[in-house]
């Protein structure tokens, strides 16, 4: 029994479909916003500070694995009702979510280890989803391209490990944006159009590779041609990437390369 702790985002609902192709047995713990999951059948609404009753399930379902997938936000904290454990856990949770919704996640995995619960990676069912070393497209990063490329990995090399920037923008081999917490499409609204830059997205330095992988979709391909962007870059094997298929046509009609390196 694979238990799934599931927040807000198209992510999750391509992970239940997997396993319902593959016929695994799983129950969905729904942390989302607005209780999306409530149709699937075994289903299960909680509160953050319900740890208790969380763990407990978990236990009772004797399931082996647990996997965490989409945005869990940051609760009003002032208005959980918790129970035992919730008191226990509670102010780890509070602390870890002054740095970023995914931090809440890093904190709640803590208390699943703490309680002898594994945590397996997001993408354990979903391998398609992540894209290996290669160009994906018709339009291939040029020489300039790559040395200002060159210029952003260094950048997440020298990353500390208390930074939280997991996007950047590059262009002509300096650095002209991060993305903070509130995210990558936000940092790309302050761009000026037709700004020719490159998109950067890579892991976070010592970051829990289980949980809040690099992602874009078709989504991020629409706001890079919006702002002129010339193409992403993404890490082997540590991206999770939706609408391939769409992306890759959309990036190939707008002239736009993703080279995962």
């Amino acid at each position: 029994m694979i238990t799934l702790i599931l927040g807000d985002s198209k992510f999750p609902n391509l992970i239940i479909k997997s396993l319902k192709r593959k016929k695994k047995d799983f129950f969905i713990i729904d942390l989302s916003k607005k209780n999306i999951f409530k149709k699937e059948k075994n289903s299960f609404r909680f509160s953050i500070g319900k740890f208790g009753s969380m763990i407990n399930l978990i236990k009772n379902k004797k399931s082996k694995k647990v996997l965490f997938a989409g945005k869990i936000h940051k609760p009003n904290f002032s208005k959980l009702r918790l129970d035992l454990k919730g008191i226990l856990y509670m102010p780890s949770v509070i602390r870890a979510s002054k740095l970023g919704d995914a931090a809440i996640i890093k904190s709640i995995i803590n208390i699943l280890e703490k309680e002898k619960i594994k945590v397996v990676r997001s993408n354990l069912f979903n391998t398609e989803l992540t894209l290996k070393k290669g160009n994906y497209t018709h339009l291939k990063p040029i020489k300039d391209d790559k040395k200002t490329i060159q210029v952003g990995v260094n950048f997440f090399k020298k990353a500390k490990k208390l930074d939280h920037i997991q996007a950047i923008v590059v262009k002509k081999n300096k650095i002209i944006a991060k993305e903070d917490r509130v995210g990558t499409k936000k940092m790309l609204t302050k761009m000026k159009k037709n700004s020719g830059a490159i998109l950067i997205k890579f892991p976070k330095k010592k970051q829990d590779l289980r949980v809040d992988l690099p992602t874009v979709g078709l989504q991020t391909l629409k706001d890079c041609k919006k702002y002129g962007l010339k193409g992403i870059v993404l890490k082997s094997k540590r991206n999770i990437f939706l609408d391939k298929k769409q992306c890759i046509k959309f990036a190939n009609k707008n002239r736009i390369f993703i080279s995962i390196i």
